[in-house]
C-alpha cells in the first residue's frame, strides 16, 4: 500500500483577488509636422551576414589570400558581353572537363578616365559585374561551386577565382 503525502496547507486570504485587468498602453502621440520638413534618417540595417563558402573552410581561405595557384586562366580585357560570355561558357566547360578545379577569370576593373564621364551616367566595369552573375545561374552554376574576388597576386578587383566541382 503506498503512502500519499500530506497535502500542504494554504492560508486563504481575507481579500480575494480579482480578475487580471490588463494595464493601459502607451498611447500614440504624433510628432509635429512641418511642410518643408526633412525626413530624419533611420539607423542602417545591419549588413547581411556573407553565406559560408560551398566549399572546405581552410581551403577556401588559403584560396582567398592566393595560396593556391590557379590552373588555367581566361582574360576576357577589352571584350564586350556579346563577346565575353560565349567565351567564358566554353572555358568553363573545357577545364573542367580536363579535370581542373581552381580557374582565374580575368575581367578587368573596367573604364574610370574622366572622358567617359557625360550626361547619362555610366557603370564601370560592366564584365566585373557580370562574370560572378554568369558564373552563379544554369548551365553554369552545375559546374562551379564557389566564385570570389582575387587576392592582389593574381588580379585583385579585376579578377575571380573559380574554383569548380569535381568530374563525376
Amino acid at each position: 500500500m503506498a503512502r500519499s503525502r500530506p497535502k500542504p496547507k494554504v492560508k486563504e486570504e481575507a481579500t480575494q483577488k480579482s480578475v487580471h485587468e490588463p494595464e493601459p498602453r502607451p498611447v500614440f502621440v504624433p510628432q509635429p509636422f512641418t511642410l518643408g520638413a526633412t525626413a530624419q534618417p533611420r539607423p542602417a540595417a545591419e549588413p547581411a551576414a556573407k553565406p559560408a563558402p560551398a566549399m572546405d573552410r581552410k581551403a577556401f581561405n588559403r584560396m582567398r589570400r592566393g595560396k593556391l595557384k590557379p590552373e588555367a586562366r581566361i582574360d576576357l580585357h577589352g571584350m564586350t558581353l556579346a563577346e565575353a560570355h560565349p567565351r567564358l561558357m566554353k572555358f568553363i566547360h573545357g577545364v573542367h572537363a580536363d579535370g581542373k578545379r581552381l580557374v582565374l577569370v580575368i575581367t578587368g576593373k573596367g573604364r574610370t578616365r574622366p572622358e567617359d564621364e557625360g550626361p547619362i551616367p555610366s557603370r564601370p566595369g560592366v564584365l566585373r559585374r557580370q562574370v560572378p552573375d554568369w558564373l552563379s545561374r544554369p548551365p553554369l552554376s552545375a559546374l562551379v561551386l564557389e566564385v570570389t574576388p582575387a587576392s592582389l597576386k593574381h588580379g585583385g578587383d579585376g579578377a575571380y577565382y573559380v574554383y569548380l566541382r569535381r568530374t563525376r
